[in-house]
């Protein structure tokens, strides 16, 4: 019994990365890769605005939401943390896009819990109900994000993974705060900016 389990979870392992491969392989990621410019094609490809809202991480709440609304879909990220970490967050967003995701419209309750940080999340899903997409759909939007940061992420010289290298490759270069930086949630491929 337990053995049937496992072929099935492994066979189902196994369609969610073709499926994944397959949205991936379909995608054109540009060299370098900017995320906010890869953002803003996936925008125009679907004829639809999505919007990036950089937000302050809090503790309890999810670091990156999608909210749909009828206008436009709405990316909201955590912006104190790693360049890499927000770039994945925002690939993790857009994938629940690009896998035609839906959510019921709860997730305004966790945008406003990162918005109106003064609101208890208890009182904030009473109000406005919270369902979240299904793990699932969790798990492929996740790996989707993975496969992309894999392809368009440059890979260091072998010369050069002194163990500072191999950090900065797996975390990025924090960047300094300030509106004029030129960071961002797409600026550049090296340092990485954003997602989950």
């Amino acid at each position: 019994m337990e053995e049937e389990r496992h072929l099935t979870i492994d066979r189902g392992h196994r369609r969610l990365w073709r499926s994944c491969r397959r949205t991936v392989d379909a995608l054109e990621l540009p060299v370098p890769f900017d995320t906010a410019d890869f953002i803003r094609a996936l925008a125009a490809r679907r004829g639809r605005p999505i919007e990036l809202i950089p937000v302050s991480a809090r503790p309890h709440l999810p670091c990156g939401v999608l909210v749909t609304t009828a206008e436009a879909d709405l990316i909201l990220y955590a912006v104190d943390t790693t360049p890499l970490h927000q770039q994945h967050i925002l690939l993790h967003e857009a994938a629940h896009l690009l896998c035609g995701h839906h959510d019921d419209g709860s997730a305004l309750a966790a945008a406003a819990g990162i918005l109106i940080p003064g609101l208890p999340t208890a009182l904030v899903e009473r109000v406005l109900g919270r369902t979240v997409y299904t793990e699932p759909q969790e798990h492929e939007a996740e790996l989707v994000a993975s496969l992309i940061l894999s392809r368009v992420t440059p890979q260091p010289r072998p010369q050069a993974r002194t163990e500072a290298a191999r950090l900065e490759v797996l975390f990025g270069r924090p960047e300094p705060p300030g509106p004029d930086t030129g960071s961002g949630p797409g600026s550049g491929s090296g340092s990485g900016s954003g997602d989950r």
